[in-house]
């Protein structure tokens, strides 16, 4: 038996707080993002990151168990086939919570919760790092074997050249004018 939470829960019963949970995950992956109140949305929170966990893995199993809470099968799909690929590389914190101002009619504390964006930053970083790397290494090995440190500048040098010719003549031709069918040049 799950451990119960200290304090009020929401709703009357623990069966109420279950449906009633279970229907703000389903809007949060149909819309993306709702609006409730922080207490809510602070006790949904980590149901929403272990569905999306159990949507990376992504088996059968975890798809019966997502259905579970979520009953909405379009929901599910969605949840498996768009949400979860989204954040292959992140290992948590899926979702984030903003604080806005009270609610007009009871003044409740509200907020957004919403799901994070993709982690690209991070691996778009590790290639060149990886490189850079791999490129220290090289020439440490270079300079221990002895060899001359003087060709590789040449080398750059020379392709550096190669590459300014390459465009120079493609600069020459973008400014002669376009022939016709004919090759006749036209001004």
């Amino acid at each position: 038996m799950p451990t119960p939470t200290k304090g009020p829960r929401l709703g009357g019963s623990p069966a109420h707080e279950r449906l009633m949970l279970a229907n703000l995950a389903t809007s949060l992956f149909k819309h993306g993002r709702i609006t409730t109140t922080e207490t809510k949305a602070k006790r949904l929170r980590p149901l929403a990151e272990q569905l999306i966990t159990k949507a990376k893995r992504g088996d059968l199993h975890a798809r019966r168990q997502a259905l579970a809470v979520v009953r909405d099968k379009d929901v599910v799909f969605q949840l498996f086939d768009q949400i979860a690929p989204r954040f292959h590389n992140r290992p948590g914190g899926y979702t984030r919570i903003v604080k806005t101002g009270p609610r007009k009619g009871d003044a409740a504390p509200m907020a957004i919760i919403e799901l994070v964006e993709e982690l690209e930053v991070a691996a778009a970083s590790a290639p060149r790092k990886a490189a850079a790397r791999k490129a220290a290494k090289a020439d440490q090995l270079a300079v221990l074997a002895g060899e001359d440190t003087d060709e590789a500048p040449a080398a750059a040098a020379a392709s550096t050249s190669e590459s300014a010719s390459a465009a120079d003549e493609a600069a020459e031709s973008a400014d002669e004018p376009a022939a016709d069918e004919d090759g006749e040049k036209k001004a």
